[in-house]
């Protein structure tokens, strides 16, 4: 469930409980009251398929309610956001409820794996935790303070995938941007791409996930404007597009904040493609606050829209504040979403007529641009290849290639 960093976390743990075909782990996400609920969902339909199985429910909604999980008949055990790390977690016998002190957790070590079953993109977990404590968001009590892996153990990881065939590696995290403070010379997210692209030079394409806006530096800014290998696609958590609401959220940028930086990216790199996070229907959000966040979407000219409708999440300063009726939240969550997709229709067609270098994807019949552009292939190719394709068309939100040329190295 949830986030990418979730992803590469399964792939680990997949790879820690070994040949247990009895077993069924749900890796749960807190970040929404729904995100919660999916994973209550997904619990009871695994219980359904698998009547048999041992489940066991991890990640970030057991570390922040372990006792809702316990309390379900379907499942066997909880862990927590540690715990999920010792291979002994998930062996038949052991306590019902091993949850501990995520605060207390204050290194993070290369949980990281050299192949992804299914997979042709590697995701290499190098941050974990926040430090910061957004009104809204219930995720650093689920994963703790913020602490970073260092840059020798991720580039290890990274070789490793890249001998492993692997042509595309995604770095993820919590916070991704507030990498390096706590390791010795308080290295930053920029030193730690410059030392991947220059220590592992077979690596062609490298993309970073969600990014604090206002923790861009100048070192980071010039290699996401510069540098090739690194993908013309970022997901910036912007959350709201109006001044008092991000006051209110306590995020550390103005609206003026990132749509400037969505326009010097673009002054340097036209081709980059923005995402964002957008929460609909925060507490005390107006009429006319709401009008501001939805014209963000067209200022910062988003691309790929991740829009969460609000939800209370119990302990946080925000869920005390004056609440938005659900249908408002509902409504307003459906026109961010319509503007999403009307602006990425409209880039989309600008692609037609255009080469693209494509990461063929497992069905060999579809992949992702660098700009992370969906690609439908009309001759099938083997998964794993980059391959050079002429768009042709736009059909059903994917462009269409009509043909694939040489694999590109």
């Amino acid at each position: 469930m949830g986030c990418r960093l979730n992803i590469a976390e399964s792939e680990t743990m997949r790879q820690l409980a070994g040949a247990q075909d009895d077993l069924v782990i749900v890796n749960s996400c807190a970040v929404t009251g729904e995100a919660v609920r999916q994973t209550r969902q997904a619990i009871r339909r695994a219980r359904r398929d698998r009547p048999d199985a041992r489940i066991i429910v991890t990640g970030c909604a057991a570390q922040t309610d372990p006792a809702m999980f316990a309390a379900m008949p379907e499942v066997e055990r909880v862990i927590g956001n540690t715990q999920k790390y010792d291979a002994a977690a998930f062996a038949p016998t052991g306590d019902r409820v091993q949850v501990s002190d995520i605060m207390a957790v204050r290194e993070t070590a290369p949980h990281m794996v050299s192949g992804f079953a299914d997979r042709v993109r590697g995701f290499i977990e190098v941050q974990n935790g926040c430090d910061h404590r957004c009104t809204f968001c219930i995720i650093p009590f689920g994963r703790g303070n913020s602490r970073s892996v260092p840059a020798g153990a991720v580039i290890d990881k990274i070789k490793a995938l890249v001998d492993g065939g692997y042509r595309e590696v995604v770095l993820t995290g919590v916070d991704v941007t507030s990498y390096g403070p706590d390791l010795p010379g308080n290295p930053s997210l920029g030193l730690l791409v410059e030392r991947i692209l220059k220590q592992v030079p077979a690596l062609p394409r490298l993309r970073l996930s969600s990014l604090d806006s206002v923790e861009i530096d100048d070192r980071l800014f010039d290699f996401i404007t510069g540098e090739p290998r690194l993908m013309p696609h970022l997901h910036l958590s912007l959350q709201a597009g109006d001044d008092m609401i991000l006051k209110r959220m306590k995020r550390r940028h103005t609206r003026a904040d990132a749509v400037a930086m969505v326009d010097r990216i673009h002054a340097r790199r036209p081709d980059v493609a923005i995402g964002a996070d957008i929460i609909a229907g925060f507490p005390t959000e107006t009429d006319a606050m709401f009008a501001n966040s939805l014209a963000l979407i067209e200022d910062c000219r988003v691309v790929h829209g991740h829009i969460f409708p609000y939800s209370p999440r119990a302990g946080t300063p925000a869920a005390r504040m004056p609440q938005v009726d659900a249908p408002t939240i509902k409504a307003r969550a459906a026109r961010l979403r319509e503007a999403c997709a009307e602006q990425r229709t409209t880039w989309l067609q600008t692609l037609i007529g255009t080469q693209q270098d494509v990461l063929v994807e497992r069905s060999g019949t579809a992949g992702h641009a660098e700009n992370f552009a969906p690609v439908a292939l009309t001759q099938p190719a083997t998964p794993g290849e980059i391959r050079r394709v002429n768009i042709t068309a736009l059909e059903n939100g994917r462009l269409i290639a009509q043909e694939a040329s040489h694999e590109r190295n």
